[in-house]
């Protein structure tokens, strides 16, 4: 790559080929806690405004990455599971999970039966289905080749689960689960898998997209009753791995701009430690979430799943960053 005319000369403790360019990030808030769907409009506003720190293939409609999370938009989801046959209970007493899936038919159908038997397995209650409206026809190429059918999946909350953080930790196990089961157990279509979010607080929606192809791509999002008091968007510039559907951003917790820089030797810590793990609030689940961090991951999905481990272990979130 040639150098940029506007980069300074290589000079004093400063060189120019450790030069980066940074992904885009932006949020939007009502500090009342405010819930309206002009939230959503306005973070997808920032969003598109950042397509400058994004960036593109070979093909100018194929992104490197956009997305927006949000609060659980109740209102919607009541609506969209009425119009899928089954019914949700109050909030928080159920979980939404954003789930990437193969674009096989029976590959699909498989990760879907092994999920599912997580779910019941853990004692939680399967309420639906969902098939996320999509639409692909300003994506490029590449971006279709390899673009995941997207599945919402509607969790009921056990009653022995007393507070929001418990179900949240319970819904982190079953997802760690079917990580290994589905997306790391070689079987046909599973490198697919993926869980965007699975949350009763909060949804994802992603995709290997271009910040203005968000609202195209997801028709969810321009519903006047998809409603957030927050919206957290990224616009992904790749430059340490290739961009794929399930790398752009937000993660489950967090968006990321730059690079970690000690990436592998905090890995390598972290699966050294995890002999020694332990937390009363895991208990004997403590091996089902293990390996902490996944393999595939980037640098940003990394931090992101060593930061949701700790708060699950009981950090609060400032004590966990």
């Amino acid at each position: 790559m040639s150098q940029n005319v506007f980069t300074p000369e290589k000079q004093g403790l400063y060189d120019p080929q450790f030069e980066h360019d940074a992904c885009g990030i932006g949020s939007i808030i009502n500090i009342k806690g405010k819930k309206s769907h002009d939230i959503v409009s306005q973070g997808l506003t920032i969003l598109k405004n950042l397509d400058h720190r994004g960036a593109r293939g070979s093909e100018p409609n194929t992104g490197d990455g956009a997305g927006i999370l949000l609060q659980m938009p109740h209102k919607f989801m009541q609506k969209v599971a009425t119009a899928s046959g089954f019914s949700l209970p109050e909030p928080g007493q159920y979980a939404v999970g954003m789930i990437f899936l193969s674009p096989e038919p029976a590959e699909q159908a498989e990760s879907e039966a092994a999920l599912n038997e997580l779910i019941e397995k853990e004692g939680q209650t399967l309420l639906g289905w969902r098939t996320v409206p999509t639409c692909n026809e300003t994506l490029g190429e590449s971006a279709k080749a390899c673009q995941p059918v997207m599945r919402q999946v509607f969790i009921g909350r056990s009653a022995d689960l007393k507070d929001t953080m418990s179900f949240e930790r319970k819904l982190y196990i079953i997802r760690k689960q079917a990580e290994q089961l589905i997306r790391y157990s070689g079987k046909p279509g599973g490198n697919y898998f993926y869980v965007a979010s699975l949350s009763a607080q909060t949804i994802v929606y992603k995709g290997m997209l271009t910040p203005e192809q968000m609202e195209e791509f997801f028709a969810d999002l321009n519903d006047p009753v998809m409603e957030s008091a927050i919206a957290l968007v990224h616009s992904r510039f790749s430059t340490n791995t290739f961009p794929s559907w399930e790398r752009a951003h937000p993660n489950r917790y967090m968006i990321h701009n730059g690079e970690i820089n000690t990436l592998r030797g905090n890995v390598n810590w972290m699966y050294a430690r995890e002999s020694m793990f332990s937390s009363d609030l895991f208990g004997a689940d403590m091996a089902k979430v293990k390996p902490v961090i996944s393999p595939d991951g980037s640098d940003s999905a990394m931090f992101d799943e060593c930061l949701e481990f700790l708060m699950f272990g009981g950090m609060s979130l400032h004590h966990a960053m």
